[in-house]
């Protein structure tokens, strides 16, 4: 293999700098489906596009042992976490998750009961002199989501629950003050579940049989031994913490009903929920969320003529996919038309990552997250409330991205009031 042309200049400052369109705008001014950078001292090499997809997700090419950063791995994901896994045993690992989270039924009965909190909460809204959806979405998603997993929860711990799942979403790629409360929330919600898991195993504490604290409690790994009390503790929290984190996406959906309130007529009489589908669809492409993910290639590769060496990270550029010309036509217009009467390409759509959820490293909990921003949509088109003025910009510098204001609504009413 030819030696690769590494670069010299360390870009980390600079994708600190510019957040999600780092990738994009390096791939616009090289004007080809790659660039190569270095990060953190490492060689990089940066791709986009279906058949790129394919290529990363492929494990005889790329894996994501040793690729996760520490930092990454003590906020977001949990240190043994299954995206840290490969092989045989990455896949009997995914399959604890994809039967809690990808049987319909489990699915229906976690937006259920999501329902139900958001119900309950917009009753208190209604007497609230202003509500702040992000942080509201954020307890709504966690009570139900521990409702529904069979986590003990009482009334006075769903906020502080519910800021420490945020936190370690919001702080996983920063430095400072963030990161510091994204490390200080896991270990406590670490060691909160740890404690669960050994009360359930000691027959201490009751949970629903199936429920996933019974499923991850009892789970036994590719070796046959159930995973130790902190490595069950993480799985539990790759379960409750990416379910809170909806709570972007909500905030998402309220910022494009008040950009665009077209929206808010047809979701509100979409009969058959294509439309609201639609719509989830396009709130998940058009706004940030994940920027890309990465792996390290296993041995020596070559991609449309260019060189791989092992040990490179291989970045997937996941926010420059949903906004690629080549795709999406007026990928920069937020139309959720585009996603009726078609089906979603499997490797087309990536804001939660691509491949084939079973086998690869794509996020099992996809289905879960169309489904309840499906309900929650729908919900608050029919809302009846007052944005005032505020900063709703979204800076893309900051990952992950959310509006400044966390969308400030006043004069909530409830929809059975008109």
């Amino acid at each position: 293999m030819d030696s690769p042309r590494r670069p010299v200049i360390d870009h980390t400052p600079s994708l600190l700098a510019q957040g999600y369109a780092w990738l994009p705008d390096r791939m616009r001014r090289a004007a080809r489906p790659f660039v190569r950078a270095r990060l953190l001292g490492r060689h990089a090499l940066a791709l986009r596009g279906p058949d790129a997809v394919r290529f990363v997700y492929d494990e005889r090419h790329v894996r994501r042992h040793g690729a996760l950063p520490e930092p990454v791995k003590s906020t977001l994901f949990g240190h043994g976490a299954v995206h840290t896994l490969d092989g045989q045993a990455h896949r009997v690992r995914k399959a604890m998750f994809l039967s809690l989270l990808t049987d319909p039924d489990r699915v229906a009965e976690l937006t259920d009961r999501t329902v139900e909190a958001w119900d309950e909460a917009v009753e208190r809204w209604t007497g609230q002199p202003r509500v702040v959806l992000f942080d509201e979405a954020g307890r709504v998603l966690a009570r139900g989501v521990c409702r529904w997993a069979g986590v003990p929860l009482e009334d006075v711990e769903v906020g502080p629950v519910a800021r420490d799942l945020v936190a370690m979403v919001d702080g996983f790629a920063v430095l400072g003050p963030r990161h510091w409360r994204a490390r200080a929330a896991r270990r406590r919600r670490e060691a909160w579940l740890a404690r669960l898991v050994e009360g359930v195993r000691d027959g201490s504490v009751d949970v629903p049989a199936g429920s996933a604290v019974a499923v991850v409690a009892s789970h036994r790994d590719v070796d046959g031994e159930v995973l130790d009390p902190r490595t069950a503790a993480v799985e539990l929290l790759n379960i409750l913490r990416p379910t809170t984190a909806v709570c972007w996406f909500v905030a998402f959906a309220a910022h494009a009903l008040h950009r665009w309130p077209a929206h808010r007529t047809r979701l509100r009489e979409d009969g058959d929920g294509a439309y609201a589908e639609a719509f989830v669809h396009e709130v998940r492409r058009f706004y940030p969320f994940a920027p890309f993910i990465g792996g390290r290639a296993v041995t020596d590769l070559v991609r449309q003529g260019e060189p791989i060496p092992s040990g490179a990270l291989v970045l997937l550029d996941l926010y420059g996919q949903n906004h690629d010309a080549e795709l999406w036509k007026e990928p920069y217009s937020f139309a959720p038309e585009r996603f009726l009467g078609r089906t979603v390409g499997r490797d087309e759509l990536v804001p939660q990552g691509g491949g084939d959820r079973a086998l690869n490293h794509r996020c099992p909990g996809e289905d879960v997250t169309v489904s309840l921003l499906k309900s929650l949509s729908t919900r608050l088109a029919r809302l009846e409330y007052e944005v005032p003025e505020q900063d709703l910009s979204i800076p893309l510098r900051r990952v992950p991205a959310r509006p400044r204001s966390g969308v400030v609504v006043t004069g909530v009413r409830h929809p059975s009031a008109d």
